[in-house]
């Protein structure tokens, strides 16, 4: 059994294993049933955790010409066009 604390503003926190076990993120509901023997907290509308990693690929920046190697960049070259000219 897990015990939880309410707050000075009456808010309760969920163990985060619990919140994961349930597939509870942030903006989730929960119900509050009140029963003889106590409350009973269910779950109204869970909203799931993301995950970064699955969201890779989604998004694609448009291609512009062919692709580079490291091997084209010139640090020389690169210096010398970020310097203003003296004439």
């Amino acid at each position: 059994m897990v015990t939880i604390v309410v707050s000075s503003k009456g808010q309760i926190v969920l163990p985060a294993a619990l919140r994961r076990k349930l597939g509870m993120g942030a903006g989730a509901r929960l119900e509050v049933v009140e029963q003889p023997e106590g409350l009973t907290l269910r779950v109204a509308r869970a909203v799931e955790i993301g995950d970064v990693n699955a969201m890779a690929g989604m998004l694609k920046a448009p291609t512009r010409g062919t692709p580079r190697r490291l091997e084209d960049f010139d640090p020389a070259d690169l210096l010398r066009r970020a310097r203003p000219r003296e004439e």
